[in-house]
């Protein structure tokens, strides 16, 4: 099994083709930051770029407007503001550290942030004729993020998942809750235990969503015969696929 990814890799736009020189021409499975971009740029990709649009700018430019709210900061002071932030006093951020009530709306408020238009993950898995399975995932991440972030998309297992004598797992939605699972090793696995693409892409997020019931999220599996299916929690997913036998792609809508 041949992995290679790049995270918080800035001035270069191909993202997966970076993460491919990595798995080609190193014995590393993730490089990261400027260095990433540097790596990036020797190995002949175009750069340095300046990746913002009009588009992107302007919505930046609302954002600081409207106080930089919403983002991912949590126990700070101050709340309403675009920093900088500090940590809240110890005692009182002590309080209530176990308590389910302020975990729900630890939750809840993140709930908002993630949606079906304001990220843009794209994972794709391919099975060649010879029966090799290869996918990977490019994603520019969580709008609003804190700088540094790294999301789900370059950790294996997460975001994406495939081996030959299996089949193969993709996933987008909350990346930072996605990631503490491990979903798509977990979809991998459990058809390499016999499961069915169903249900187990279904038991996938099943397993997010008894920890975290707000989460927003979604994978699709693939076995190696081809046989797919999906899975989603607090959004209705929608996957393509295109075999040989078919004249064009279809879409295939899940529903949680």
């Amino acid at each position: 099994m041949e992995v290679g990814a790049v995270a918080a890799m800035r001035y270069v736009k191909d993202g997966i083709k970076a993460a491919r020189l990595v798995m080609q021409h190193t014995g590393h499975t993730l490089l990261v930051g400027e260095q990433a971009s540097a790596f990036a740029i020797s190995m002949g990709l175009p750069g340095p770029t300046n990746l913002s649009s009009s588009e992107s700018v302007q919505k930046w430019s609302k954002w600081k407007e409207n106080r930089c709210q919403p983002n991912f900061w949590k126990n700070i002071v101050p709340v309403d503001s675009c920093g900088p932030y500090h940590p809240k006093d110890i005692a009182e951020l002590g309080k209530g550290t176990c308590s389910s009530a302020n975990l729900m709306a630890a939750v809840e408020s993140r709930s908002s942030h993630i949606g079906l238009h304001n990220h843009d993950t794209i994972s794709m898995a391919v099975i060649d004729k010879e029966g090799h399975i290869a996918v990977g995932t490019s994603t520019n991440g969580a709008t609003y993020k804190i700088p540094g972030r790294v999301g789900d998309g370059p950790i294996a297992g997460s975001s994406s998942y495939a081996d030959d004598e299996v089949g193969a797992c993709g996933a987008t939605g909350d990346g930072d809750i996605m990631m503490r699972f491990l979903p798509c090793y977990q979809v991998v696995e459990s058809m390499r235990l016999g499961m069915e693409p169903t249900l187990a892409a279904q038991d996938a997020i099943k397993r997010i969503a008894r920890k975290f019931p707000d989460f927003v999220g979604a994978v699709f599996a693939i076995n190696k015969n081809g046989l797919h299916a999906g899975a989603c929690h607090g959004w209705t997913f929608q996957y393509s696929v295109r075999s040989p036998e078919m004249e064009d792609v279809e879409v295939f809508t899940v529903f949680p």
